[in-house]
């Protein structure tokens, strides 16, 4: 599976961003897929995740009620919809994929990564 993240760029503070991410192959329906970030200096963390059976969600605190993780099967594509966005949102994200349906919101086990795109918040 490759995966390929897009949609970043330059944003001031209380603006939006969709980042999209999109795999290769047709078995995209049986892999969940997580959006994580780092920010310079710091650890990757989780961001959001999706899986594929249910299309159930899962948020990290930091970005309920301001971000969107949406997929669309039929474009093998999976979208993080980023509203209000803060200086501390400024990171590169990453899509990735782990099989199986159950959210997980480890970086252990994932079974692909996407590229990054970057995310930067003017203040």
């Amino acid at each position: 599976v490759q995966l390929q993240a897009s949609g970043g760029g330059l944003v001031q503070t209380g603006g939006s961003l969709r980042l999209s991410c999109a795999a290769s192959v047709r078995t995209f329906n049986f892999y969940m897929i997580n959006w994580f970030r780092q920010a310079p200096g710091k650890e990757r963390e989780f961001v959001a995740g999706i899986n594929w059976k249910d299309n159930s969600t899962d948020y990290t605190d930091s970005v309920k009620d301001r971000f969107t993780i949406s997929r669309d099967n039929a474009k093998n594509t999976v979208y993080l919809h980023m509203n209000s966005l803060k200086p501390e949102d400024t990171a590169v994200y990453y899509c990735a994929a782990r099989k199986g349906w159950i959210l997980v919101r480890d970086i252990d086990g994932t079974d692909f990564w996407g590229q990054g795109t970057q995310v930067t918040v003017s203040s």
